[in-house]
């Protein structure tokens, strides 16, 4: 080789530099095929054809849905148990029996006064909340159900009048109650219905509409007129409201106080103590140790337990040290927590039927079902996702009534109180960059799917305006949104087949668009993983691979690049290679959007087996499938690898996310490079597609020279492209217009080294 050959590119900028052959030009290659004139169909190879939509954040978002949803949560089967014990706050509220209805007004029996003495656990703020009392005679204590602040009501009450307590009937309004009602040197616990307490109308027969008494609206005057009949007769009185718009106002008055929940584990030591009294000295102990036991908290799927919950999870402690449950039984049990929550927020929901009366409640119950939807993910596409489904429930129950948004409704730092969840600072990861975010999340990794479960298996007439609702977010560009909603589809079409598919998959493939279709494939593939649903869907798939309707087929050949509908990387690459093969001239387009998905199997986790079957298409010799391994080489250059997510987490890819794929296949799998390197070096030699290939192996060069990690592995692999003296030719000469490059010169360092590498192939 002569010295000239040997020499680096020089950064030559005269206006008598004569240009160096262009990539077109020189991309003769050793196939010996001639140029085509008409359009070059490799334009858009190495391109996503999902656009932005494809783009940054969707691998973070799929890998965080697929958490959230994860085999095994909520899946236990089980019964909530009906032993006739009512859990709330932290102590036993009473017993009764199946056919018998609570106590709603009158004395609180002294043996649960004296039960809560035992083993009540001050909430935080107690005092302050007993001297408000003391002053004013009157406390309105806000939190949620199980918080324990009714045990916390009795327990005040019970301090300040000798364990004298009566409770008020809830169906009366704070107005109504009168002097008649309130008894001297008593406490009064009054609970108001979530409901706030308006006045409702209720459909008649016909369409005839009649008014039913309702607490009224609490408001401060309310208050204060209940206030001065209590310390006319010497007593005192606690009120109880949820949270929401209602505790709102009242906690920013004179009377409220929010209660906060006692420590869990202080309030399930107690329990324990008085429920294994008696029995053999290390019970206690052992109940505690079998609490924190990995199953029984998995069990559980909570991050906290709420006092009344705590005093439950004791009831099943002490009984299995008892004996009376076996292993199998409490795990079971400990399993029923999340089904009682989920239960509890949408048992009756839409009451009372009518709108604008069921708004709130609706809004609630939307807002707990976008959490489990994007539990994890920002607050504000999370409250925009409800505020969407709200709309589709409130015209399901009522299409005749306008509804639109409350604008200053409840505040942002209350409003995850409705559906046990919390704000957070967390990162998006959008693939690029992370950014800073407002997350919200369920307390509770399993309430998620068993909020899913409820609604979708407990009440029909739901179905139909979360599928209409997922469509609409499944049509959403962003990925941070269409990946999740498409994820959650695919879950319900796993626990419902025949209904997901004819109103969830079906629908979005034939939308015009891309990303519905995309949405479409993730949800067919997600809905794969139930291995008595994947048959349904690999015929599906196969169904569609073969159908006129370019939109199915097309949502046919995505689903292939998550391997799961066809059951396996190998299967998968067999269905893309049938339907290339069959494919017309006029629809090679499909070919760029077959290659997407081949790109998706190589960066899974077994890209071994697809360089094997690319390798295979090459020496087949058919056109289209070696146009499609070149597309697909082609687009190994520049897609980065974040684009390339699958529904499987791939952890030794997750460095190189940033990187082009290729380089992370170089970083990770070494011993493809030999394989990876012939087929690039096909896709540069042969005339049709040289001229994209060789425009993007400039820009693999370019990303290379910024990065060192990247620079190494690049430079280890062009000995492997410049085999020939062609091929070295080719790539000095390319190497010398990126030096020479007016705009974007190439660092000479960087391309010095490459172009010693590239020397470096002729020893070879």
């Amino acid at each position: 080789m002569s010295d000239q050959d040997d020499a680096p590119p020089q950064d030559d900028k005269s206006e008598d530099a004569q240009p160096q052959p262009s990539a077109s030009e020189n991309s003769g290659g050793d196939s010996g095929e001639p140029q085509q004139t008409e359009a070059n169909p490799f334009e858009k190879a190495g391109r996503n054809p999902l656009g932005g939509a494809g783009g940054t954040g969707g691998a973070g978002t799929a890998h965080a849905a697929r958490r959230t949803f994860a085999p095994g949560r909520a899946e236990r089967t089980y019964d909530i148990r009906g032993d006739g014990q009512v859990y709330e706050g932290n102590l036993f509220i009473g017993q009764f029996g199946p056919d018998s209805q609570p106590v709603v007004q009158g004395r609180v029996p002294q043996e649960t006064l004296n039960h809560l003495a035992d083993v009540y656990c001050e909430a935080s703020g107690y005092h302050r909340m007993k001297q408000l009392l003391r002053t004013d005679g009157l406390l309105v204590l806000c939190g949620e159900p199980g918080s324990g602040r009714k045990a916390t009501a009795l327990a005040l009450l019970s301090e300040l009048t000798g364990n004298q307590v009566t409770r008020l009937d809830p169906t009366h309004a704070v107005h109504e109650i009168n002097e008649q009602m309130i008894e001297s040197a008593v406490g009064h616990l009054l609970e108001l219905p979530q409901d706030d307490g308006r006045r409702e109308p209720e459909r008649g027969r016909g369409e005839h509409r009649r008014e039913t008494r309702r607490p009224g609206r609490l408001s401060e005057l309310h208050l204060d007129r209940f206030a001065e009949l209590l310390r006319k007769a010497d007593a005192y009185g606690v009120v109880l409201i949820e949270s929401g718009d209602l505790a709102d106002r009242v906690l920013r008055g004179r009377y409220g106080m929010y209660c906060p929940p006692a420590p869990a584990d202080e309030v399930l030591h107690r329990h324990l103590r008085v429920l294994l009294k008696g029995e053999p000295e290390g019970a206690l102990e052992s109940a505690r140790a079998l609490a924190a036991r990995t199953d029984v908290t998995e069990a559980l799927g909570l991050d906290e337990l709420r006092p009344g919950e705590a005093a439950r999870l004791a009831d099943h402690l002490a009984r299995r040290q008892k004996g009376e449950l076996t292993d199998e039984q409490l795990l079971d049990d400990c399993a029923s927590f999340v089904r009682a929550q989920a239960r509890a927020w949408f048992a009756g929901a839409d009451r009372p039927g009518t709108l604008p009366e069921a708004q709130p409640t609706l809004s609630a119950a939307a807002f707990r079902i976008a959490v489990a939807v994007f539990n994890g993910s920002p607050y504000s596409l999370t409250a925009e996702a409800a505020e969407l489904l709200a709309w589709e429930l409130a015209v399901t129950l009522d299409p005749e009534e306008p509804t639109g948004r409350r604008l200053f409704g409840t505040h942002a730092e209350i409003r995850p109180m409705l559906a046990r969840s919390v704000l957070e600072d967390g990162e998006l990861d959008l693939g690029d960059a992370k950014v800073p975010m407002r997350a919200i999340r369920f307390q509770g990794e399993a309430l998620a799917t068993a909020v899913l479960r409820e609604v979708w298996h407990g009440y029909h007439n739901v179905r139909g305006p979360m599928a209409r609702w997922l469509r609409v977010l499944c049509d959403d560009p962003r990925p941070e949104v269409w990946v999740r909603a498409s994820i959650a589809a695919g879950v319900l079409c796993s626990w419902d087949w025949i209904y997901g598919f004819g109103e969830l998959v079906r629908p979005m493939a034939t939308l015009d668009g891309v990303v519905p279709q995309m949405a479409a494939a993730t949800a067919l593939a997600e809905a794969a993983r139930e291995p008595k649903v994947q048959p349904a869907v690999k015929a599906l798939v196969k169904e569609w691979a073969k159908s006129e309707n370019d939109a199915l087929r097309d949502t046919a050949v995505l689903a292939h690049g998550y391997a799961l509908p066809a059951g396996s990387v190998r299967s998968s690459l067999d269905a893309l290679a049938s339907v290339v093969r069959k494919l017309d001239d006029e629809d090679a387009g499909v070919i760029g959007t077959a290659s997407f998905s081949v790109m998706r199997l190589l960066a899974s986790g077994e890209p071994e087996t697809v360089v094997e079957r690319l390798v295979d298409w090459v020496e087949d010799g058919r056109r289209k499938l070696v146009d499609l391994v070149l597309i697909s080489m082609i687009g190994t250059l520049t897609m980065r690898t974040t684009y390339l997510w699958g529904l499987d987490e791939v952890p030794e890819l997750e460095p190189y996310d940033a990187q082009p794929l290729i380089v992370a296949l170089l970083a990770t799998r070494p011993e493809l490079a030999p394989d990876l390197a012939d087929l690039v070096r096909r896709a540069v030699s042969t005339a049709r597609a040289g001229g994209t290939a060789l425009d993007e192996l400039s820009s693999l060069l370019r990303r290379a020279a910024r990065n060192e990690e990247a620079l190494g592995l690049v430079c280890g692999f062009l000995p492997l492209l410049a085999t020939t003296r062609r091929d070295r030719d080719r790539l000095r000469s390319l190497l010398a217009d990126l030096v020479r490059d007016r705009d974007r010169p190439m660092d000479k360092a960087a391309a010095g080294r490459m172009w010693d590498a590239v020397g470096a192939g002729a020893e070879r």
